[in-house]
């Protein structure tokens, strides 16, 4: 959730570098939005290679994270099969 917030920031600072020449916004949140992402990438590695995430899933919340709003939709999406799978397993 927190990187798809830093990709809604960095789009929303992008007209203010380009339209209005004020590129202390991107100067800013590009950098945050960078690392989140890498470390997205690395959560997502370690949680695939741990078998949390199966290998499809791993790819779809991958390209999920490359398109604007679809962290919190993939969130979601991963939320209700979690909690499907939690109530379908024995304790």
């Amino acid at each position: 959730m927190v990187e798809g917030i830093s990709w809604i920031a960095l789009l929303i600072c992008m007209p203010f570098k380009h339209l209005y020449q004020m590129p202390m916004g991107v100067r800013i949140v590009g950098p945050i939005h960078g690392a989140l992402f890498v470390l997205l990438m690395w959560l997502i590695y370690q949680a695939w290679e741990g078998k949390a995430l199966s290998k499809g899933r791993a790819i779809m919340v991958v390209i999920a994270s490359l398109i604007p709003f679809g962290p919190f939709l993939i969130d979601r999406r991963l939320a209700e099969s979690t909690a499907a799978e939690t109530a379908d397993s024995p304790d």
